[in-house]
């Protein structure tokens, strides 16, 4: 009973590819949660020091200093293989190191505490989930247990069963996974529920965040009903690859102008890309900048202007697709551009001039919607999902909300010919079942069915989920089937595959496994306990640093109260004495013994507290 008192409330997370935002139902509305630093996101990234580990605000300050112990993007690499083309692009720009693992799994490696030490991908986005979590828990004084997590829409199942599992080895319960511009739009839904009375609105949310992009067209009715007509998008485009446009052209004006090249410099591409992140956000409400960086590499100072005009000259292609998207997606809904309402911007790359200028044009220069904050919109969201699914009674328009969302990518099997076989087209409204029935060849007792995801009609060009062999067929002749496959999509866009034979109705079905993308259970486990040991540690360097400081504050405060008792002569020189080689003592022991524990600091503490007692 006690502890479900201590029990938080279930929160939103809006796990982002670059910031982070937590969201909760609390007195009777949706509040974001601050962080330590008192800001409303947190950069999702992860220093690893000689010491300690940090995450958010401090790990972000370790780019340009830590580049190869400073982990970000770890959203781009989640669900991923290795050998994936993308991962490859993203590697020859990253300052972190990036290795094969098993299964042609992304691991990264970073020394830490003096050891050289690997991580999946899942155990860094667990750290950034957890830093969330522990934020909640801050704000909240209780222990936060369940969340809804958001993803891209386009997020294919491998990509979704990662980030769920991240929130295991975080130590929450996920209770929905939730599309990020659907999230969005229900923020946008709730904030303007009296603008939707008697109609039915279309909402096209535009979502270019750090490194995906979604475009997601939704009908929002009276009473809260949110049906997503089709999504389109790319989990591998964002505000990551406007910078990495900005750096590359920066490594070639270093190269034309000093015959020098700076990409084998770890670090000056950490400092480099830092720069060019802050000068894209400044060429947002200025029309010019400059790069300035000292000694940037072989001792050489860079300074160069970045103007406006220039930035969108090296990124136009990419703008340029934002755009191709978003008419692909009016296309899979069957919808006029001019049927469109409102047009709502989310994530933080929106803020872009020309992004904005190029979406009034598409649509005959209607004005933008700029009433949800786009750094804040899918965790605000998410959090109204968290506050129904926990079963929130204070608030009727959130018990009311109904959501009818769609898979983003088409799903089906591998026949003859290596041609894929759709059972269920993208942008289906789930969740859903659908059941094909398929033959063998002559007298063929086992057959391998491969399950694929994606939209090109070969197989080889998509994206495997898995594969299973269901064996005992009675013998029968080509072209009579012999076996139903059958696709099922729950809510969080998580998909269960069974075969059935015809005439002997034995069944076997898919499981997610490590060789396609998923973690066993009993990895899960070992990486709760070593998240479990990391928080732990974590604890006892920030319990040790408070000591140390105490312990310092402490010293100082004596001293100057030495300085003056000797002005004053309020003490006889053999007390002062005593205390002054005690306080030096002390100082020189704080220097030879930076590894102490906390309890021989604090034995430190009591001896001077007592030695220096005198000194009132």
């Amino acid at each position: 009973m006690e502890g479900k008192e201590n029990e938080a409330p279930a929160i939103g997370i809006d796990l982002g590819t670059t910031y982070s935002c937590v969201a909760v139902w609390n007195r009777n509305r949706i509040e974001i949660i601050t962080n330590d630093q008192g800001n409303r996101t947190t950069p999702s990234c992860v220093a690893f020091l000689d010491e300690d580990r940090l995450i958010g605000d401090g790990a972000k300050n370790q780019v340009a200093m830590r580049p190869a112990s400073t982990i970000f993007d770890a959203k781009r690499l989640i669900g991923r293989k290795f050998s994936d083309s993308k991962v490859k692009e993203d590697m020859k720009l990253w300052s972190f190191k990036v290795k094969e693992g098993a299964d042609d799994t992304p691991k990264i490696v970073v020394i830490y505490k003096g050891q050289e030490k690997e991580f999946l991908v899942e155990e860094i986005s667990s750290m950034i989930l957890g830093k969330m979590k522990e934020t909640a828990e801050a704000y909240l004084g209780k222990v936060v247990k369940n969340a809804v997590i958001t993803v891209p829409a386009y997020f294919n199942d491998s990509q979704r069963q990662a980030t769920k599992d991240a929130g295991t080895i975080a130590g929450l319960n996920v209770i929905r996974l939730i599309n990020e511009p659907t999230a969005a739009a229900i923020a946008y839904g709730l904030d303007n529920k009296s603008d939707i009375i008697d109609k039915i609105i279309n909402v096209l949310i535009f979502d270019l965040g750090g490194g995906t992009f979604d475009v997601s067209l939704l009908t929002i009715e009276k009473g809260g009903i949110f049906e997503v007509k089709a999504v389109s998008g790319d989990t591998h485009l964002g505000g990551e690859d406007f910078d990495n446009n900005m750096v590359d052209y920066c490594i070639r004006e270093f190269k034309r102008k000093w015959k020098k090249d700076l990409t084998g410099n770890k670090r000056a591409l950490g400092r480099l890309r830092f720069a060019c992140e802050n000068a894209k956000r400044i060429l947002s409400s200025a029309t010019q900048t400059s790069i300035e960086l000292d000694c940037l590499h072989e001792g050489i100072d860079f300074s160069m202007k970045f103007t406006r005009a220039k930035f969108e000259e090296v990124n136009m292609s990419l703008f340029a697709t934002c755009i191709k998207t978003l008419e692909n997606c009016l296309s899979d809904a069957k919808m006029e551009k001019s049927w469109v309402d409102e047009i709502i911007l989310v994530g933080g790359s929106t803020r872009i001039p020309k992004i904005q200028t190029m979406l009034r044009e598409f649509f005959d220069w209607k004005e933008l919607s700029m009433s949800v904050n786009p750094d804040e919109a899918v965790a605000y969201g998410a959090a109204v999902m968290a506050s129904k699914l926990s079963g929130n009674k204070e608030n009727s328009s959130v018990q009311d909300l109904v959501l009818l969302d769609v898979t983003p990518l088409s799903l089906g099997i591998e026949i003859t010919g290596k041609v894929m076989s759709v059972l269920i087209p993208r942008n289906t409204p789930i969740p859903t079942k659908k059941t094909n029935s398929y033959c063998t060849a002559d007298n063929q007792r086992t057959t391998r069915i491969s399950v694929y995801q994606g939209e090109r009609p070969r197989c080889t060009d998509n994206h495997l989920l898995g594969e299973f062999t269901v064996s005992g067929f009675l013998r029968t002749p080509k072209g009579v089937p012999n076996h139903n496959v059958c696709f099922e999509i729950d809510a969080n866009g998580i998909i269960t595959v069974t075969a059935e034979m015809l005439f002997t109705g034995k069944t076997d079905t898919l499981t997610i496994t490590n060789e396609t993308g998923r973690l066993s259970k009993e990895e899960i486990k070992k990486m709760v306990k070593d998240a479990e040991r990391y928080k732990l540690e974590d604890q006892e360097f920030k319990k040790k640093a408070e000591a140390f400081n105490a312990l310092e504050d402490f010293i100082y405060k004596k001293k100057n109260k030495l300085k003056e008792y000797e002005v004053q002569a309020k003490l006889d020189s053999k007390s002062l004495e005593h205390i002054e080689r005690a306080i030096a003592d002390a100082i020189e022991w704080i220097e030879d013994n930076r590894a102490a524990a906390v309890d021989e600091i604090d034995r430190m503490m009591v001896f001077l507290e007592f030695v220096c007692k005198p000194l009132i």
